[in-house]
């Protein structure tokens, strides 16, 4: 099965199972906007909560802020996205579709890449246990031709960033000769660029009215509320604001299912430091992002960092977290040291002053700043990719499994009756009612056993409780694991034990911290 078939696979299953809908899907659907489902809804939760309690939880010196989604006008003047806030695009005259002229470079890259590894893992069956990875990467002609015609296109690639040369990046795709994946052709327009934010208006009358912004990030609603902030919470340099929240962002280019959308989520933490100490900051920061990801078990080799080829303007220092989904390494997170170029500009604009007054040096000026911004639907298809799983087991029957980790689980235990009869529902109804304020839990009485077991599978579901006719003789269940499949017999009373052992969000935090 390719890569392209398993994600449509994962995709179909995440309508089927309650995950993701298309939205207004009735009417047809609205493009690169979807709705969460049942167990969705409970897994984005779950996400966010795994967030917040790595930020606010376990640092001392990082508190929460909720920032309204509408803004002053002039804090997008002030941040630069009313002048800056562009993506480039270019079309292809025969499918006419269009793309971002940066993403199809990227793209080329990355093919690039994948070359040279298919070269390795060629010569590396064909050496076998005498293969040096290393010295072949540094000796062979072929790995040799591909790295050098890569790394000449990147530095271009980088080059024309920096400028905002629009007509080297559309030079660079003909002479890759990069083809629209519709058409087929390398028929292409020039590259343009195309402002990214949502404009409505507020007022009673249209006269009236004034244009303002939907957010197209979170990140400005924590800059303008810095001193309320550190004020009221009497914080002290280094410390952070963590803000969870919608951003709108009217991507012309929408792809990859819930990967980028128009409608999204963002979970940001802006940590304010000492001007001159940002680096070291920015270099604990991506550690610590890093280790979060991690903790969930995926495998080390699923993630990466890719330092930006082009800084933003406010930025001396930029890395993203990649993860290896189904379509390749793509970005979920960003860790960005932003120096003082928000604080400054929104002190400029407002005309109010905004530093921080340090006891230490008996001194005021304007904190520097290191960001992690990461989105939750990136995070959501990043677990729902590495979770998807298909397997034979004893018998050659099949099952498709969500080896989503357990304390992000959408239901953490379905209880079921062994059959519908002889007080058994009402026994397991006992049970849902005993764990169900601690934690989400099913009931589910309809379909043998075995087909029951594959719908929890489905659904990711860590643990399956079966009530049976020896329940009533001696108060024992037996609990099944997901990931196993392995089954044991417990006492009634001692199931909030487990399952607060089994589910408890406790042991991701502690990874992180580790």
């Amino acid at each position: 099965m390719t890569q392209d078939e398993l994600f449509k696979k994962l995709v179909a299953h995440c309508k089927e199972y309650g995950f993701i809908f298309p939205s207004s899907e009735i009417y047809d659907g609205l493009g690169a906007v979807y709705d969460y489902g049942q167990n969705g809804v409970e897994l984005k939760n779950n996400i966010k909560r795994y967030w917040w309690d790595s930020m606010v939880k376990l640092h001392e010196n990082i508190v929460g802020l909720d920032a309204a989604i509408f803004m002053h006008p002039r804090t997008w003047e002030a941040s630069g996205h009313v002048g800056a806030f562009n993506d480039p695009l270019i079309d292809n005259r025969d499918s006419k579709k269009r793309y971002r002229a940066d993403v199809l470079i990227e793209d080329w890259l990355a093919k690039q890449d994948e070359k040279i590894s298919k070269e390795v893992e060629k010569a590396r069956k064909r050496f076998g246990e005498a293969f040096d990875e290393e010295q072949y990467r540094a000796t062979s002609p072929r790995v040799a031709d591909i790295a050098a015609k890569r790394d000449a296109v990147h530095e271009r690639f980088a080059e024309a960033l920096n400028a905002n040369d629009l007509n080297e990046l559309r030079q660079i795709i003909l002479d890759c000769e990069i083809v629209c994946p519709i058409s087929g052709t390398r028929n292409w327009t020039e590259v343009r660029q195309f402002n990214l934010m949502f404009s409505t208006q507020m007022g009673s009358t249209a006269d009236g009215a004034s244009t303002i912004y939907l957010r197209p990030e979170t990140a400005q609603g924590i800059f303008v509320n810095f001193l309320n902030v550190q004020k009221t919470g009497r914080m002290k340099l280094p410390f952070g604001i963590a803000q969870i929240g919608k951003a709108f962002r009217n991507e012309i280019v929408a792809r990859q299912f819930i990967f980028r959308m128009r409608e999204f989520e963002q979970m940001e933490m802006q940590f304010f430091v000492r001007p001159g100490d940002e680096m070291n900051w920015w270099q604990q920061w991506k550690q610590t992002r890093m280790a979060w990801h991690r903790a969930l078990g995926f495998g080390h080799d699923n993630y990466r960092f890719h330092d930006h080829d082009k800084l933003a303007h406010y930025a001396n220092a930029a890395t993203d977290i990649e993860f290896n989904f189904p379509f390749g390494f793509k970005e979920v997170e960003g860790i960005h040291s932003r120096t003082d170029y928000d604080l400054s500009r929104h002190q400029e604009f407002s005309g109010k002053k905004i530093q921080y007054f340090d006891p230490e040096k008996g001194e005021s000026y304007v904190p520097y700043v290191v960001e992690t911004s990461i989105g939750v639907d990136r995070m959501f298809l990043q677990i729902m990719s590495a979770a998807y799983t298909e397997e034979k087991i004893d018998g050659g029957e099949e099952r498709v499994v969500l080896r989503i980790p357990a304390p992000l689980a959408p239901t953490k235990v379905a209880v079921m009756p062994l059959v519908k009869k002889d007080g058994l529902p009402e026994t397991a109804q006992k049970i849902v009612d005993m764990l169900k304020f601690d934690h989400n839990v099913a009931y589910d009485e309809k379909d043998s056993i075995g087909k029951r077991y594959r719908r929890q599978d489905a659904v990711g579901t860590p643990l399956c409780v079966t009530v049976d006719h020896r329940t009533l003789e001696d108060g024992t269940v037996t609990v099944r694991h997901r990931d196993t499949m392995e089954q044991e017999r417990i006492a009634v009373e001692a199931l909030p034990q487990l399952v607060d052992r089994e589910v408890s969000m406790r042991r991701l935090l502690e990874q992180v911290r580790a």
